[in-house]
């Protein structure tokens, strides 16, 4: 659906992109990481024709990114831009027109969002009297509301407490279902192990790591493995260490275990269950933000 191609921008004698290429599959949800300054939000608003690149080029189905195809984007940035003096349902048909809607459809397309985000009689409230998480509601339907097949969102969590954000992840997961490209920016890593198909991380201006989220997981996977059973276990100076070990009942502890390098997680499998048995058996695998920790602790050392 985009493709970006070889992207750089610098401000006076700042370097926010340096070459940076990004591919986003039709259908998916696609997470854009980084820690702060690494580029993330430059990367968005050159898509979104804000600013301009200094290199690189933008591809939309193929097709060099016009600004005709900028206005069919669902766009929400992270500094959210409501009018406070208007009413919901004045801001939102603003907003329906400048996307090309009609006034019906405007109120029909609200209509389903106020549903869909359980935010019914909204349609006279003042934007004022809004608290920041029904605020960010609000943005979002104005995001949505000309029902954009490629929407674009900087930290869209923001603002939300755990009921909100799990509403917010449903619909978000159901676009996709409908065929819609996702690309989200956000700094909690949770949402990406929940949400994301794909994902790219940004720091120091440069793209560090790109591809499938459930094999960028795989392959960062260590040789730690976390078993319940039902007695203690000892370190054995051949197959394994003991990193921890937890009581968590009278007949059940949990534990977590380092496998030497070279050895088997057959073998010591194997040799635990000669005295022990093993209620369950798996490998630790990295989330997110353990991910996302040790890349950037990385970019720091290298």
């Amino acid at each position: 659906m985009l493709s970006v191609r070889n992207i750089s921008k610098s401000y006076v004698d700042h370097k926010a992109l340096d070459d940076v290429s990004l591919d986003i599959r039709k259908g998916s949800i696609f997470g854009l990481l980084g820690p702060n300054g690494a580029g993330k939000t430059s990367m968005i608003r050159i898509i979104n024709q804000i600013i301009n690149q200094d290199e690189g080029e933008i591809f939309i189905d193929q097709k060099k990114i016009t600004y005709d195809d900028v206005r069919k984007i669902g766009y929400m940035p992270e500094e959210r831009g409501l009018y406070k003096k208007m009413k919901v349902g004045d801001f939102l048909l603003f907003m329906g027109k400048l996307k090309g809607l009609s006034r019906d459809k405007c109120i029909d397309s609200s209509a389903d969002w106020f549903e869909n985000l359980e935010v019914s009689n909204w349609w006279k409230k003042n934007i004022e009297d809004l608290s920041k998480g029904m605020s960010q509601k609000v943005q979002f339907i104005s995001t949505v509301i000309h029902n954009p097949d490629l929407i674009i969102l900087d930290e869209p969590f923001s603002g939300f407490d755990p009921v909100n954000a799990n509403l917010v992840k449903k619909n978000l997961l159901r676009l996709k279902e409908e065929g819609k490209t996702i690309i989200f920016s956000t700094h909690r890593l949770e949402s990406v192990d929940e949400l994301c198909d794909h994902l790219a991380m940004i720091n120091n201006s440069k793209k560090i790591l790109d591809g499938n989220t459930d094999e960028i997981k795989m392959n960062a996977k260590s040789d730690t493995y976390i078993l319940k059973h039902d007695k203690k276990i000892e370190s054995n100076d051949q197959l394994f260490d003991v990193i921890s070990q937890n009581k968590l009942s009278r007949n059940v502890y949990e534990s977590e275990l380092s496998l030497k390098k070279g050895k088997s997680y057959r073998n010591m499998f194997s040799e635990i269950s000669k005295d022990i048995e093993i209620i369950s058996f798996e490998q630790k695998v990295p989330n997110m933000n353990d991910i996302f920790i040790m890349k950037v602790e990385e970019g720091k050392n290298g």
